[in-house]
């Protein structure tokens, strides 16, 4: 019965930490840095937590930290180059952007960002649909993942074998 309060606590310690110091960078930081220039709230998907552990045990290391915001009706236009800057300004140290890409329109942008952290690759995602906004960070181990897409491909009769 001791160990239940003790694993309460070691899991808990974690996020208490991240709470009380604001956030900073990062997917918090960003987050907060589109809800505080575009005064919307996002909602975020509930036992995040623990779908982010089901993805790194399914994918056997391949897949973690996951996180993800919805902004869901944004009203009037979201300038390109705003969205650009408040998300490189709140993002953190060692992001870089490798994609950036926006509609004629307007209303369709992507901004994709990764870092290195260590043996994964560390991927932030900002895509506005229309008046739907969606922020993704997840970090992946790239060989991992190359290994679970083989061991779980289906061919096709046209497709040649599978190299070892």
């Amino acid at each position: 019965m001791l160990l239940l309060p003790a694993g309460l606590a070691a899991v808990m310690a974690p996020a208490i930490v991240l709470a009380a110091s604001g956030g900073g960078g990062g997917f918090d930081g960003v987050v907060h840095g589109i809800e505080s220039r575009y005064h919307a709230r996002a909602t975020k998907i509930p036992f995040m937590g623990l779908i982010s552990a089901l993805a790194g045990v399914s994918t056997h290391g391949g897949v973690h930290n996951l996180h993800l915001a919805e902004f869901e009706n944004f009203s009037g236009p979201i300038d390109g180059e705003e969205l650009n800057t408040i998300v490189t300004q709140h993002i953190g140290e060692g992001w870089q952007r490798i994609v950036r890409e926006t509609s004629r329109s307007g209303t369709d942008q992507s901004l994709i960002f990764v870092r290195p952290e260590g043996n994964h690759l560390g991927m932030m995602v900002v895509d506005l649909d229309g008046h739907d906004l969606n922020v993704i960070q997840i970090s992946v181990n790239p060989d991992q993942l190359s290994e679970q897409i083989k061991e779980h491909r289906s061919h096709h009769r046209d497709d040649p074998p599978a190299e070892d």
